[in-house]
C-alpha cells in the first residue's frame, strides 16, 4: 500500500515493510511494554518526527528524556515554584478564561454554579490567578481551601513558562501524583490546539492516575489532523487501552499480551503471537477487519 510523508518504519515482517501511518491507522498509537521497551521507542519515534519537520512536545514521568533538541525544558518539582497557574495561562492567552475555570473545577470539585462564578470574577479581573481565587471571600474559596496544600502553592507560584515549539516536561523529580496530574491538565489544554506535532506520553498510566491528568488525556489523544500522539505505558489499564488508535505491544508479561490482544480485538489463536525481547506487534483495525504484524522493533537500529 502507499503511505503518507508521516509514515514512521516499524519493522520488517517476512522481508516486507511494516510502517505506522496516523493517516491510515489513526492519530494516536498507544505503546506497552515492560522495563526500558517504551522508552526506547518513545526515543525513536521522536526522532522520527523531528527528521519528517515535526515539532515535539514529551511528557516524561521518569525523567530519562534526552534534553537535546527541544526548545523549552519544563523540570516540574514537589519544592519549587512552577508557574503553573491556570488563571494565569487564561491571562497570558494560553486558553479562554472559562477554560481555566473549567479546570479548577476539575482540581477541586466546584459545582457548576460556583464554576460560572469563578469564571464571572475571572473575566471582571477580580481573581488573576488561584492563589487570588482562594483568598477571594466567595463560596468558591471555601470548596478550594477544603484541598489547598503548600504543594498547590508551589505549582502556581511563579512566572508563566513561555513555551516554545517543542517542549520536553520532566516530572522525573516529581513525588506528588496530583501535582503531576493537575500540571498535566494545565499544559495539555495550553497545547491542545497545536498542530504539526508529536506529543509523547511517558508514562501515560502515571500521567492520568489522577481526576486531573484523567481529564488532560482526551485533550490530547482526539484524532487532530497534523497531529500525532504517542501513548506509551507499562501499565495496560483501561483508560489507556481503551484509547481509538493502533497499538505497538512491546516485551512484556505474557498476561499483559493477552490482556492487549483482548482488549485490540484480536481472536484467540495464531494471530495472537507471543512478543519476546526486541520484537513488537503492531496492531491496527480498519473498518472492516482487525491485523496483526510482528517482527523485530530494535529502534536504535532503525
Amino acid at each position: 500500500m502507499k503511505y503518507s510523508r508521516i509514515a514512521v518504519r516499524l519493522f520488517a515482517n517476512e522481508g516486507e515493510e511494516v510502517f505506522y501511518d496516523p493517516v491510515y491507522h489513526g492519530r494516536t498509537l498507544k505503546v506497552f511494554g515492560m522495563d526500558e521497551f517504551p522508552d526506547k521507542a518513545v526515543g525513536y519515534f521522536v526522532e522520527a518526527y523531528r527528521e519528517k519537520g515535526y515539532s515535539t512536545i514529551v511528557f516524561d514521568t521518569k525523567g530519562t528524556q534526552p534534553r537535546e533538541g527541544f526548545d523549552t525544558v519544563l523540570e516540574i518539582e514537589d519544592t519549587k515554584p512552577n508557574g503553573l497557574d491556570p488563571i494565569k495561562f487564561a491571562v497570558e492567552g494560553y486558553f479562554d478564561p472559562y477554560t481555566a475555570a473549567t479546570i479548577v473545577q476539575t482540581v477541586y470539585g466546584l459545582d457548576r454554579a460556583l464554576t460560572e462564578r469563578l469564571y464571572s470574577d475571572i473575566l471582571s479581573g477580580k481573581v488573576g490567578s488561584v492563589p487570588e481565587a482562594l483568598k477571594a471571600g466567595e463560596k468558591y474559596s471555601e470548596v478550594i481551601a477544603e484541598s489547598y496544600s503548600a504543594i498547590d502553592q508551589l505549582l502556581y507560584s511563579g512566572d508563566v513558562p513561555q513555551l516554545g515549539n517543542s517542549v520536553l516536561v520532566d516530572f522525573g523529580k516529581a513525588h506528588s501524583i496530583t501535582l503531576v496530574g493537575t500540571a498535566f491538565l494545565v499544559l495539555a489544554a495550553a497545547i491542545e490546539k497545536r498542530r504539526n506535532v508529536m506529543i509523547v506520553l511517558n508514562d501515560a498510566a502515571v500521567l492520568s492516575y489522577t481526576s486531573a491528568g484523567g481529564a488532560g488525556l482526551p485533550l490530547l489523544t482526539k484524532p487532530m489532523l497534523g497531529r500525532v500522539t504517542v501513548v506509551a505505558s507499562e501499565y495496560a489499564l483501561d483508560s489507556l487501552l481503551n484509547l481509538a488508535g493502533p497499538v505497538l505491544l512491546l516485551y512484556h508479561d505474557p498476561d499483559v499480551q493477552s490482556v492487549v490482544y483482548e482488549a485490540s480485538g484480536v481472536p484467540s489463536g495464531p494471530m495472537r503471537k507471543h512478543v519476546q525481547k526486541g520484537e513488537g506487534a503492531f496492531i491496527y483495525r480498519t473498518p472492516e477487519t482487525i491485523n496483526v504484524e510482528t517482527g523485530h522493533f530494535r529502534a536504535k537500529e532503525q
